[in-house]
C-alpha cells in the first residue's frame, strides 16, 4: 500500500466523530492536495468521494459510472461520514455488484447510470472490504481493469427484475369498480348523506364555538 494511502487511511481515523462532510472533505483536500472533479476529489495516488449517512449501511447515490471510469485506473474511495466515526470502501468497478435498476440503458457502448452505497460490495472472495485488505483488493482490480469489469456489470444490472406481481382484477371486482361513481351520485342525493352532512356541520359548528378547531390547526 503506498504511504499516501496508509496516511488518509490514518487521517480519516483521527477525525472520526467529526459529522460532517464538508468539513471532513476540506480537511482532506487540503492535506493531501486534492483537485476536485465535480464530487470527487483526486491526485495521482487514489481518488475519493465523500458521503454522509446515519449507519454504514448506506445506501445514498454514489458517482456516475462514466464519473467512475476516469478514475478506475488509480484507488478509488468512498468515505461515510456517520455520527461518530468514518469509515472507508474500495469503490473501484471490481467492487460493485451492478448500477442502479434505474440505469437499463446501461450496455457495452453506453456508459450510463449511477451506483449507489447499496451496491458496493462490503466482502469481496471473501476478502472483506476494510482498509487492512484495501492493498491486497486493489491488486486485484488492477489486474481486471473498467473494461473487463463493464460486462459484468451491464449483466448484472440488466438482470435486474421486479419483485412485485402484477395486480389482477376479477370481473367481480371490476363491475363494482365500474360502478362505484354511479353508487356514489346516488349515494348523495339519498336521505342518508344529509343526515350525516348535517350531524357532520353541527360538530364543526360545536368545535369552532368552543375554539377547539382553531387549536387543532394550529
Amino acid at each position: 500500500m503506498s504511504s499516501q494511502i496508509s496516511t488518509l487511511i490514518q487521517f480519516i481515523r483521527k477525525n472520526d466523530g467529526i459529522n460532517d462532510k464538508a468539513k471532513l472533505t476540506k480537511l482532506v483536500s487540503d492535506e493531501f492536495q486534492l483537485t476536485k472533479d465535480r464530487s470527487v476529489f483526486y491526485n495521482d495516488s487514489f481518488a475519493i468521494r465523500f458521503s454522509q449517512a446515519m449507519t454504514t449501511n448506506f445506501s445514498n447515490t454514489v458517482l456516475a459510472l462514466s464519473n467512475l471510469q476516469k478514475f478506475d485506473s488509480r484507488p478509488f474511495f468512498v468515505c461515510v461520514v456517520c455520527p461518530n466515526f468514518n469509515y472507508l470502501l474500495i469503490s473501484n468497478s471490481t467492487f460493485l455488484k451492478k448500477i442502479s435498476h434505474s440505469s437499463q440503458e446501461l450496455s457495452l457502448t453506453n456508459i450510463t447510470g449511477s451506483f449507489n452505497g447499496s451496491d458496493i460490495l462490503r466482502v469481496f472472495n471473501s476478502i472483506e472490504n476494510i482498509p487492512e485488505n484495501f492493498d491486497r483488493l486493489y491488486l486485484i482490480h488492477d489486474a481486471i481493469g473498467f473494461q473487463d469489469n463493464l460486462p459484468r456489470l451491464v449483466d448484472a444490472t440488466n438482470s435486474i427484475i421486479g419483485t412485485g406481481h402484477e395486480f389482477s382484477i376479477s370481473n367481480e371486482n371490476q363491475i363494482k369498480i365500474d360502478e362505484s361513481p354511479i353508487r356514489a351520485s346516488k349515494f348523495v342525493q339519498s336521505d342518508e348523506y344529509h343526515i350525516l352532512k348535517q350531524e357532520l356541520d353541527e360538530k364543526v359548528k360545536i368545535a369552532i364555538d368552543r375554539g377547539s378547531i382553531i387549536s387543532y390547526i394550529r
